[in-house]
């Protein structure tokens, strides 16, 4: 089961990526897996300076294909299964808080909740 390492509240409309290199930066990783949302040049090279690989399949109107491991590509499920578990928490799949700094502090329980919860 994953566990989550870090995260960045953001608005509902601010895509993923934005926030990828700064949940990366300064994190000792071998690779980074991720789904064909985050695949961008910029972010690929960012992995590869930092000395890993980028298993992230590249999108369907990528002119250039690169090459990426299917193989690894299927441990992402384990992310999903992680935020499947975090949804149970009807608090944090609906937003009831309003306040970032509530909805963060929430995030944290849930995500110790099923830290714990793995470990039993």
């Amino acid at each position: 089961m994953g566990q989550l390492i870090g995260f960045a509240l953001t608005g509902g409309e601010v895509a993923d990526i934005t926030q990828a290199q700064n949940l990366l930066r300064g994190r000792d990783f071998e690779e980074a897996v991720a789904d064909k949302g985050y695949d961008s040049d910029e972010l690929v090279q960012f992995i590869r300076d930092e000395g890993a690989k980028a298993v992230i399949p590249p999108r369907s109107n990528r002119l250039h294909k690169r090459r990426w491991n299917k193989q690894a590509y299927k441990d992402r499920n384990i992310i999903e299964r992680f935020f499947c578990r975090l949804k149970q928490f009807r608090r944090i799949a609906t937003r009831y808080d309003k306040l970032a700094e509530r909805y963060a502090s929430m995030v944290t329980v849930g995500a110790s909740f099923v830290w714990l919860s793995t470990e039993l």
